[in-house]
Parts: C-alpha cells; sequence; structure tokens
C-alpha cells in the first residue's frame, strides 16, 4: 500500500466521511469504466474525439470527473469505441 491508501483507509473510518466518500462512488465508477473501456479500444482521447465528434478537452472532462455526461453522451462514446452502454441499479449494501 501506499502511503496515500494508508491515510485514506484511515480517514474512512470515521462515519461522516466515509459516508461522503461512498455518495461519490458512482460517479468515481464511472470515470473509470470510461478510462478502461477507452483504453481497452486502444484509442486515444484524440481518436475517440475524432470517432465521435465530441471534443477532446469534454472527453477529458469527463474522465477527470469535471463534467455529467448525459446519457446520450455515453452513448456517442460507446459507439466510437464500438461498445454499447449498460447501466443497472444494484441492492444497497448495508455494510
Amino acid at each position: 500500500m501506499t502511503k496515500f491508501d494508508d491515510f485514506l483507509n484511515e480517514q474512512l473510518k470515521d462515519p461522516e466521511i466515509r459516508k461522503e466518500w461512498d455518495a461519490l462512488e458512482p460517479e468515481f465508477a464511472i470515470m473509470q469504466a470510461m478510462i478502461d473501456a477507452r483504453k481497452r479500444s486502444g484509442l486515444t482521447q484524440k481518436e475517440l474525439s475524432e470517432k465521435t465528434g465530441i471534443a477532446q478537452s469534454d472527453i477529458s472532462k469527463l474522465e477527470n470527473g469535471n463534467a455529467n455526461p448525459s446519457l446520450k453522451t455515453l452513448q456517442r462514446l460507446a459507439k466510437g469505441m464500438d461498445m454499447t452502454v449498460k447501466i443497472e441499479f444494484q441492492p444497497i449494501d448495508n455494510r
């Protein structure tokens, strides 16, 4: 583990911090899924931009969590990577 991981794990013992961290998890998951899908497709942000017509700067903002993508935008990105979008609802894990 890194020093940051140790620090984060210690901070997450605080119930208030854990609650806020957990609330952000869906956003982190979407960001990571977009990055992973693009890399699996072997595309750079610029190449994905050219395929989708979405500005490279907007793709960067989405991947960095500085913008909230619409379902339509996610579908355009997926199509540019020859993929589809899958959204699912799951039961809450009540730790």
